[in-house]
């Protein structure tokens, strides 16, 4: 990206097995931007919850270890190294168990509020494309490029169920269930629900590419750049 023009926030939004994070990781790169997946700091209190027992409803608890955790997002060559109290966790996060139970986590209160905080952080500077499901309405309401990413329930399995691999006791079908229940509970959650900003532009990923979806996204954020450099002048 030309260095004279602005450097602004892209805020991508949308439900489990949408590509966000791909799409997302992809944009920054071709931006020359920062890539914060959101995601990954709830799967890590997840898994750090799950490792201490601790009951998945249970705020106080759960939000105190949040509050412990140092959690650092580091670029990788196999996508972002997820770093939580100096190990590497990237890989332990991704397991059938943590996508069973994050939803759960990332419905408390006072871990939405310290994760909230941390990502608002990250993003003065500008440069910044995250993703998660409250990013263009929650966190980052002031984005200059917000898009809500979608995709069938069934288009959300099916890529799931190749993330997963080998991992076994999970057949499609269930998966596909199993995303239209945290679905649900992403929408209905009290905090920061899943929910299109009114302002994001919607991309329906079903039978596109990734490559065709960060291109999409890559020129809206070169436009409005653009646009910002100029008005500056």
């Amino acid at each position: 990206m030309n260095q004279k023009a602005a450097r602004i926030n892209i805020a991508i939004d949308g439900p489990a097995g949408a590509g966000k994070s791909t799409v997302a990781r992809m944009v920054a790169r071709d931006l020359g931007y920062i890539y914060i997946d959101t995601g990954a700091m709830y799967r890590s209190v997840t898994l750090k919850a799950l490792e201490a027992g601790l009951s998945m409803d249970d705020d106080a608890a759960v939000g105190k270890l949040a509050n412990a955790l140092d959690i650092v997002l580091l670029p990788g060559k196999d996508g972002q190294q997820v770093v939580v109290n100096g190990t590497d966790v990237s890989s332990r996060i991704r397991t059938l168990d943590i996508n069973r139970n994050v939803s759960y986590i990332a419905r408390l209160e006072s871990v939405r509020k310290q994760m909230a905080e941390l990502q608002r952080r990250m993003a003065l500077a500008k440069g910044v494309v995250m993703d998660g499901r409250d990013i263009g309405t929650h966190v980052l309401p002031d984005a200059e490029l917000k898009v809500f990413l979608t995709a069938t329930p069934r288009e959300r399995a099916i890529r799931r169920f190749k993330e997963l691999g080998d991992e076994p006791g999970i057949t499609l079908e269930q998966l596909e269930r199993e995303i239209a229940e945290r679905d649900r509970l992403d929408q209905e959650r009290d905090i920061a629900p899943l929910l299109q900003a009114p302002d994001a532009r919607l991309i329906d990923s079903t039978g596109r590419t990734i490559d065709e979806v960060a291109e999409q996204i890559v020129q809206w954020g070169l436009a409005i750049a653009r646009t910002i450099s100029t008005e500056e002048k």
